[in-house]
């Protein structure tokens, strides 16, 4: 499981995060959204350790992120897998380079391991074939793909997707919703997915969590969400302003 709790995170003058708590059940995925400049990705980076909360906890399977030593940081990332909202791939490697990548940290793999299990990770993303590619040479939404193999390549148990539709066609952003699902059943990984794309994350998930104002307004199923009664909840789903009007 994942957990945080209490979580306050501030730059310079500008708080961010303000006592926020989130739990991201095994097996589950869990889709986070909020306003652009809410914190969303803010999140994403203090389970990696990445960031480190002013107070509060982070924890991964029981373990408090911000005490881990450099070595079991590095055994956290690659149980903790990272979809980079614009994919940051290296523009310089080809596709099949960029997958490999965080499997040469991993010891005992052979060069012929990393280079078989990087051909199944783009086959998983229906890239298969397309490992000499380099990343100006494919689609927007194949570069989001080649960032999820790149991501599963260490088998993780979870995966953490920062905007995976953000910049995609209608039709693009539907196959990568399809494409979590599916490795949700495919691998087991336990997802958490930050989103402003509503569709995606009501497709997606088990469970959302609204934040607004540095903590969880509101949380609960898709469903639920989606009929909430909270002004300020249905000013962003509804993308309606003149809501937040109505609060005291």
């Amino acid at each position: 499981m994942i957990r945080l709790r209490g979580v306050h995170r501030a730059f310079g003058e500008k708080v961010v995060l303000k006592g926020f708590d989130l739990d991201v059940p095994r097996g589950a995925t869990v889709a986070l959204i909020g306003a652009s400049g809410a914190g969303k990705s803010v999140v994403l980076k203090h389970i990696v350790g990445l960031l480190a909360a002013d107070r509060g906890s982070v924890t991964v399977d029981g373990r408090e992120v911000a005490e881990l030593d450099q070595e079991a940081l590095y055994a956290l990332r690659r149980r903790v897998g990272y979809v980079f909202q614009f994919a940051a791939l290296f523009d310089s490697m080809t596709l099949a380079h960029n997958v490999e990548m965080g499997l040469r940290r991993i010891p005992g793999l052979s060069s012929r391991d990393i280079r078989r299990r990087a051909a199944e990770c783009l086959e998983l993303v229906d890239l298969g074939g397309l490992g000499d590619r380099y990343p100006a040479e494919i689609s927007g939404g194949q570069r989001k793909r080649a960032g999820i193999a790149r991501a599963i390549a260490t088998r993780p148990r979870y995966l953490l997707y920062d905007e995976p539709t953000t910049g995609l066609d209608p039709v693009t952003t539907t196959v990568i919703g399809r494409l979590i699902l599916r490795l949700r059943e495919e691998i087991g990984a336990t997802g958490l997915v930050v989103t402003h794309d509503l569709g995606t994350a009501y497709e997606v998930a088990d469970s959302m969590a609204f934040l607004h104002d540095g903590r969880v307004r509101a949380h609960g199923a898709p469903g639920e969400i989606r009929i909430s009664g909270d002004p300020v909840v249905r000013s962003f789903i509804e993308g309606a302003p003149e809501l937040m009007e109505t609060i005291a």
